[in-house]
């Protein structure tokens, strides 16, 4: 039961960060300073961060020892975040992406609709 556990958390932590990896990739195509380091070919541990404007930065870290989310504002920690709540925050970055490109889908369409 344990050695199934605990492949399915390294798997977790591999899916992880693949998604890390493409976010950073949406991320720095729409024009936030974004990126994501991993730690040799195993998938087993990612550094990614992105600026989102001024001095507003957000650093999210996965390995087999944890996952964490900081978000900091002018070099100061505003929100700490582990396991599942770190998650869900990082799913909460990616609805916004997810929807502000829809939106301006919706917009791109409306003008080409217009001329």
């Amino acid at each position: 039961m344990f050695l199934r556990l605990a492949q399915q958390h390294r798997q977790f932590v591999q899916d992880l960060v693949m998604n890390l990896q493409a976010l950073a990739i949406v991320l720095e195509r729409r024009g936030y300073p974004a990126s994501c380091y991993t730690c040799g070919d195993q998938m087993n541990s990612a550094s990614f961060m992105v600026s989102l404007g001024e001095n507003h930065l957000i650093r999210f870290l996965v390995s087999d020892y944890g996952i964490t989310w900081t978000e900091m504002r002018d070099d100061r920690e505003l929100m700490k975040l582990e396991g599942a709540e770190a998650v869900n925050q990082l799913q909460e970055l990616a609805n916004i992406v997810k929807y502000s490109m829809q939106e301006k889908g919706a917009t791109n369409k409306t003008l080409a609709k217009r001329h």
